[in-house]
């Protein structure tokens, strides 16, 4: 089984970046699909980005295309989520998920997640 372990969230001034990692603790996580969720206070989780196994299909929701940027690199069982140009709408929980097989962007279809790391943009 392996266990993902997200970081790199904290505070940030709007239009500013930041780079979220996700690393596998536990066995490789280059068979793994990758995603990246995130939930604002009061609302629903939402998916923000996927990535395929191999990094040759990526998939983005359009309130983040043109902004934000999934890879991976799995030399080093570790994903990334960069996000530039960053808006206080952005401001979230961010949870990274891994799952065997195929992408997907319902979180009904991962069965690994982080803990989640805090995302704040302030106006």
């Amino acid at each position: 089984q392996v266990q993902p372990v997200d970081s790199g969230g904290g505070l940030v001034q709007a239009g500013g970046s930041l780079r979220l990692s996700c690393a596998a603790s536990g066995r490789t996580s280059s068979s793994y699909a990758v995603a990246w969720f995130r939930q604002a206070p009061g609302k629903e989780r939402e998916f923000v980005a996927a990535i395929s196994r191999n990094s040759g299909s990526t998939y983005y929701a359009d309130s983040v295309k043109g902004r934000f940027t999934i890879s991976r690199d799995n030399a080093k069982n570790t994903a990334y989520l960069q996000m530039n140009s960053l808006k206080p709408e952005d401001t979230a929980v961010y949870y990274c998920a891994f799952r065997v097989g195929a992408t997907s962007t319902r979180q009904i279809d991962y069965g690994n997640w982080g803990q989640g790391t805090q995302v704040t943009v302030s106006s």
